[in-house]
């Protein structure tokens, strides 16, 4: 008999054998039922499947929208864009800073014109679209709005999601552009002017994504993704918003890693805790305590090594999402250790949501693990150790404080640490990398982009800023500043300016100027 402790990546001890006796005070919910641990639809996936998203974005407007047109006709039931560097942290694609990152990590936007381009041929009344940015995320919504007029769209039907969730950047990922206050000021704006204006709109996804992806355990993720949730919601509360209405249209966005029970418990508690913490803030409809997520299988699990070995995780991630009842999933390509997916890889990464949704039967039923001695135990323990972090964070001062004196970063950075450590000393095995290598790679060819990129995007710009009403853009911007400067809400300024053709670096600097930079 092996007597060696087993423990999932958060450090839960695994008993060899789970029985009835781990389900005490366990009660099985109906799905759609509160706290929602079995789902938030009764049917789930028998009723409608999870959007299948690909998140794409790079080079020019013009090549992003031939590989959203190759998508749409691979069978993607919505667009994820992915934004370049520059544009996340508001920098035109001639500002001496943008050098080497044009078009690089996603597609450069400096202006409505780029907008136009990428969305050539899509109506976006049609299509659910999700843009992955944050510091920005206000001008990109300000341009897809603007876009959305010009094709003659109803505003009540366009449908989709921006990240907008600042807190973890300052946590885990960096792209950040003005301090913590005016930043939530700006989200509360977005979530003010959607409310009234795009209610089907998802005017947050609050990630755990990067927060995973920086280094944190499955609990840690849970934890300060719904504590950053928790601080959202009571900065819009101060701003006199009701949480029945803005609560509607808030999402969430989680990683998908190997550990396939860990993560299925993980959707299950992250579901459970944000209903209850929901109601505790004030929320009385039901479905203002519904946590709707977005999943992505994980990034950092990818290997570069034998990086086909890949597609059998993303497959391991893809179920665990499924299983766990994501909403929306987008699923890596294999080759993305190396560099952007290839057309090629990002087909399969698409084709393995497919073959999950109408080969596997995993869809057939709701919530398929529930009752499972190991499952709802394991749901029950990461609730656990998410509350006692969640209260930890509390007696802080929440996220915000958290943040600002480094806790949360410190304690990403130490999981980070100590799973490096495990790799390095095969208590985890990386098939591939640590164990069961080979002596010769072959070599898989990587998708580049071209430096040349950035010259295209600065004559465009040229000639952009020749042509359009100068007079009208300084006006527009010294709107913006003053507006910054009290309490009137941003976003109908900012549509104003970019219907009008100002760039994206203009506009991040105008509120530059007022808010200054976060150091």
């Amino acid at each position: 008999m092996n007597d060696e402790k087993k423990y999932t990546d958060s450090n839960i001890e695994i008993k060899q054998v789970y029985t009835a006796k781990d389900l005490t005070d366990n009660i099985i919910q109906q799905p759609a039922e509160f706290p929602f641990t079995r789902g938030i639809q009764p049917d789930m996936y028998r009723g409608k499947l999870w959007t299948m998203r690909q998140y794409a974005g790079f080079s020019t407007a013009e090549e992003s929208n031939k590989r959203y047109h190759y998508l749409l006709s691979q069978g993607v039931s919505g667009l994820s864009v992915a934004l370049d560097l520059p544009t996340q942290i508001g920098y035109d694609s001639d500002h001496e800073l943008a050098e080497g990152e044009v078009g690089k990590t996603g597609v450069a936007i400096d202006s409505l014109e780029d907008m136009e381009q990428l969305f050539a041929g899509i109506k976006l009344e049609a299509v659910s679209t999700s843009m992955t940015i944050n510091a920005t995320g206000f001008i990109l919504l300000a341009l897809y709005v603007a876009l959305a007029k010009k094709q003659g769209a109803d505003l009540q039907k366009i449908s989709g999601t921006i990240q907008n969730d600042i807190l973890k950047e300052y946590a885990a990922r960096g792209t950040y552009i003005y301090p913590p206050k005016p930043s939530m000021r700006i989200i509360t704006d977005i979530f003010e002017w959607c409310s009234k204006e795009l209610p089907k709109w998802n005017t947050i996804s609050i990630s755990g994504y990067h927060i995973r992806e920086a280094g944190s355990t499955a609990v840690q993720e849970i934890a300060f993704t719904l504590s950053n949730g928790k601080a959202y919601v009571q900065a819009a509360q101060a701003k006199g918003l009701d949480i029945n209405v803005f609560g509607k249209r808030l999402s969430f966005f989680f990683n998908s890693h190997n550990n396939l029970f860990e993560e299925v418990a993980k959707f299950r508690a992250a579901r459970t805790m944000w209903a209850k913490m929901m109601k505790e803030l004030g929320a009385t409809d039901e479905k203002a305590m519904m946590l709707r997520f977005h999943t992505q299988t994980g990034g950092s699990t990818l290997t570069a090594q034998q990086p086909l070995n890949n597609i059998s995780r993303v497959t391991i991630q893809t179920l665990a999402a499924v299983l766990g009842g994501t909403q929306s999933l987008h699923t890596n390509g294999y080759d993305e250790a190396l560099s952007l997916p290839t057309e090629e890889a990002a087909r399969i990464a698409l084709r393995t949501q497919q073959i999950v949704a109408y080969e596997s039967g995993v869809a057939d039923t709701v919530d398929p693990l529930a009752g499972s001695y190991f499952i709802e135990s394991l749901t029950k323990e990461i609730e656990e150790k998410v509350t006692i972090l969640i209260e930890q964070i509390d007696a802080i001062g929440g996220s915000v404080s958290a943040i600002e004196q480094g806790f949360i970063q410190n304690e990403i950075a130490k999981s980070a640490y100590e799973y490096q450590q495990k790799i390095e000393t095969k208590k985890k095995i990386i098939v591939g990398v640590n164990q069961f290598t080979v002596e010769k790679e072959e070599p898989v060819p990587p998708f580049k982009i071209d430096d040349s990129i950035r010259l295209t995007q600065i004559e465009k710009l040229k000639a952009l800023k020749a042509k359009r009403d100068n007079a009208k853009i300084n006006q527009c911007l010294e709107s913006i500043a003053i507006a910054a400067t009290g309490q009137t809400n941003l976003m109908p300024l900012v549509i104003e300016a970019v219907e009008n053709y100002c760039t994206l670096g203009e506009i991040a600097d105008a509120l530059r100027k007022v808010f200054g930079e976060y150091k």
